[in-house]
C-alpha cells in the first residue's frame, strides 16, 4: 500500500480519531505553540463518556479546560511543567505535578515509567516521501510518538517544515485529522527598566564566538537586544523566541565558531510569534532535535564557551536556586535548567548563569534570601551555582565559601535590603563584624 492510500485510510474526524480515549488511560499533548488545539477540543468532548482519564505535558498555551472543577471526574492533569493556564488547579489539588530534569522526562515514556496510551500531535502535512514534519516542535513530542500506544496527527497546512530529527512517517500516525489554523503564538513578554539593567550585567559575560542558551521571558529576550556589537555568536537551546531573529539577521549568530555542530542552531522547538514560525520554515540553519538530544549535559558541554542564561524566583545566600515554586506554590518546573548549567560548567570556557531581580512584589521582598521560603524547592543546588546576576551587578560562587558567597550575594542584593541580610549572617556566624561594611556602604 501506498503511502498516500494509508493516509487516506486513516483520514477522520477529530471526534472519530478521538474515539481512541478511553477511561483509565494516559493521553499525551504536545505542548507549546504546536498545542493540536482541534484535538484538545475534541478531547474535551469526550468528557462524559470518560473517567480518570490523565492528561500528560509541559507547558501549553491553548484551551486547558480539562482542568476545570466540573471535569474532575473526567480528566486529572500531571503537569511536567507548569503553565498559566492549569497553575490554579495544580495548587487547588486538581492536577498533579511532577517534577522532571527536561533532559529525562522521555525515558518516562520509554522506560514504561509514565506509559502513554494516546499521544495528541501536530505535523505538517505529509512529503512526497509520506514524512510528516513536527515543525516548530519536536521538544518530547517526537519521543511521545514513538512510545504510545496509538498516535493521533493534527495535520495542519500553517505547520512550518523543519529540518533535524523533527520527522515522523504517516505509516507510525495511527489516525490523521485535517485541521487548518494558526499555531498559537507566545505573546512577547514586557520588558521593564530592571530586565534591561539584569539584561546589561549578563550581556557583559558574553564574548564572541560563545554558544549561547537562553530560556523564556523578559530578562532572556532584554538580553540578545545588547549582543548586536558581538562576533560569530552559537547557539545550542532548549529553545528560542522571537529575538534570535535580528541577531541571525544581522549576522551576530552565524555558528561559524562552534565547535560541535558548527553554523547550526541546535534546539528543541520555538515559542513566539508567526514570524518566527516563518522564520524557522525550510531553514536549513535551524536542526531540531529531541530534549534528550538537546539538553544533554554532555552533549551542552562539547560546545566551547557555553553560556547559559537562566532565571530564577529565589536564591538563598548560599547559593540555593529555587525556580518553580513561591514557597510552596508550585508555579512552573525545573525544565532544562540544570541540564544548561551542567552543561556550561563542564564547557571550556563555559559560564553558567542565574540571572534574577533582585526583589519581588513592588520591591517589598527580597529574592535574596537568608533561606529559601518554607516549602521552596532546590532545583539547582548551591554546588552547580556559579554567577548570580541582578540589576546591581555581578556575584561569582564558584569555589567560594559560604561566608565568600555570602558577602557576594549582598553586594548585587537590593541596597535595602543588605543591612537585614548581614544581621542574618551576623546571627548565624557566616560574617563577623569585620566582614561588614560600614552602614554608609550598604
Amino acid at each position: 500500500m501506498s503511502w498516500q492510500s494509508e493516509y487516506a485510510k486513516k483520514k477522520q474526524t477529530a471526534e472519530q480519531a478521538l474515539q481512541s480515549v478511553r477511561s483509565w488511560m494516559r493521553v499525551y499533548i504536545q505542548p507549546g505553540c504546536a498545542e493540536p488545539e482541534t484535538l484538545v477540543e475534541a478531547l474535551l468532548k469526550r468528557a462524559p463518556f470518560v473517567h480518570n482519564v490523565e492528561v500528560v505535558h509541559l507547558l501549553t498555551l491553548g484551551n486547558a479546560d480539562y482542568v476545570k472543577p466540573e471535569m474532575e471526574s473526567h480528566f486529572r492533569h500531571n503537569a511536567i511543567f507548569i503553565g498559566g493556564n492549569v497553575r490554579g488547579a495544580v495548587n487547588d489539588g486538581r492536577a498533579d505535578y511532577t517534577p522532571v530534569y527536561l533532559s529525562e522526562v522521555e525515558q518516562l515514556f520509554e522506560t514504561g515509567a509514565m506509559p502513554l496510551d494516546v499521544a495528541l500531535i501536530q505535523v505538517s502535512p505529509p512529503d512526497p516521501h509520506g514524512f510528516c514534519s513536527f515543525g516548530v516542535g519536536v521538544d518530547t513530542t517526537l519521543t511521545a510518538a514513538k512510545c504510545a500506544k496509538y498516535v493521533v496527527a493534527q495535520v495542519n497546512d500553517q505547520m512550518p517544515r523543519t529540518y533535524g530529527d523533527s520527522f515522523i512517517h504517516v505509516s507510525k500516525i495511527h489516525s490523521f485529522v485535517e485541521s487548518s489554523r494558526p499555531l498559537c503564538e507566545l505573546p512577547k513578554p514586557e520588558i521593564t527598566e530592571m530586565h534591561v539593567a539584569i539584561a546589561k550585567n549578563v550581556a557583559g559575560l558574553i564574548d564572541d564566538g560563545a554558544v549561547i542558551q537562553t530560556g523564556i521571558g523578559g530578562i532572556p529576550d532584554a538580553v540578545l537586544p545588547f549582543l548586536m556589537d558581538r562576533k560569530d555568536l552559537g547557539v545550542h537551546t532548549e529553545l528560542v523566541s522571537d529575538s534570535v531573529i535580528p541577531l541571525i539577521e544581522a549576522g551576530v549568530i552565524t555558528g561559524n565558531r562552534k565547535n560541535f555542530k558548527p553554523r547550526k542552531i541546535i534546539l528543541g522547538f520555538v515559542l513566539g510569534s508567526k514570524e518566527l514560525f516563518d522564520f524557522v520554515d525550510n531553514n536549513p540553519i535551524f536542526e531540531f532535535h529531541p530534549n534528550y538530544y538537546t539538553n544533554d549535559p554532555a552533549f551542552i558541554a562539547r560546545n566551547n564557551n557555553m553560556v547559559a542564561i537562566n532565571s530564577a524566583l529565589q536564591i538563598d545566600l548560599t547559593g540555593q536556586v529555587c525556580s518553580d515554586s513561591i514557597g510552596t506554590y508550585f508555579y512552573s518546573g525545573i525544565g532544562g535548567q540544570v541540564d544548561f548549567l551542567r552543561g556550561a560548567s563542564r564547557s571550556s570556557g563555559g559560564k553558567p548563569i542565574i540571572a534574577l531581580p533582585s526583589t519581588a512584589k513592588g520591591r517589598t521582598v527580597s529574592r535574596i534570601a537568608p533561606m529559601l521560603s518554607p516549602g521552596a524547592g532546590v532545583v539547582t543546588p548551591r554546588g552547580l551555582t556559579r554567577y548570580v546576576v541582578t540589576e546591581y551587578g555581578v556575584a561569582y560562587l564558584f569555589g567560594k565559601s559560604i561566608r565568600e558567597r555570602a558577602k557576594a550575594l549582598i553586594a548585587i542584593a537590593h541596597p535595602k535590603f543588605r543591612e537585614e541580610l548581614y544581621e542574618y549572617c551576623e546571627q548565624t556566624k557566616w560574617l563577623r563584624q569585620q566582614d561588614v561594611p560600614v552602614l554608609a556602604e550598604r
